[in-house]
């Protein structure tokens, strides 16, 4: 008796959860295809001679919000927390310094081979009348476009340049007078 009066309880909730999952998919309304182009709006499909789509009701995953709450201010006194303290390991100076002057040695190195290869490439550009070359003699339009890949080139090659010298002008002074001992 006890089970025959839960299971009275249950089916109605059951009932309403069913019916209300039921009404929800039947909320997405029919699609209609229109060419190319596709509407939920029945009456502009009518008059447009739009067909309906036969489809499965659309569930799109929710996004998961985490909600984090903001740090808490601290005085500059404050020492940082233990766990923060180990977030960021410390490098000794010296081996910073050696790490600077490495990186530097290594940008000088790229800057070179890029100075090498812009006075190539320059030195083949010729100021923007380089030598024809092969069927080029006659296909103007072959030439041109040569011509124009190897202007673009020049001014990649030399944005490149100046991007390395920005950055070995951005290394700290430490590391330009240790490298400069050797």
């Amino acid at each position: 008796m006890l089970l025959n009066l839960r299971l009275r309880h249950v089916r109605p909730l059951l009932l309403a959860l069913g019916l209300g999952s039921a009404l929800g998919a039947q909320a997405q309304g029919q699609v209609f295809r229109c060419g190319n182009e596709y509407t939920n709006d029945a009456q502009r499909a009518a008059q447009r001679g739009c067909t309906a789509l036969d489809m499965l009701p659309v569930t799109v995953p929710g996004t998961k919000v985490v909600r984090t709450e903001p740090p808490a201010p601290t005085s500059p006194r404050s020492a940082p927390s233990a766990p923060e303290a180990r977030a960021l390991p410390r490098v000794d100076a010296s081996e910073q310094r050696a790490r600077d002057a490495d990186a530097r040695l290594i940008l000088e190195a790229e800057l070179r081979k890029a100075e090498a290869r812009l006075a190539q490439l320059q030195a083949e550009f010729k100021q923007g009348e380089p030598d024809k070359q092969g069927i080029e003699g006659r296909n103007h339009q072959l030439y041109l476009d040569r011509v124009q890949a190897l202007r673009e080139a020049v001014a990649r090659q030399q944005s490149d340049v100046s991007s390395l010298k920005r950055e070995l002008a951005r290394l700290p002074a430490a590391a330009r007078t240790v490298a400069a001992t050797p």
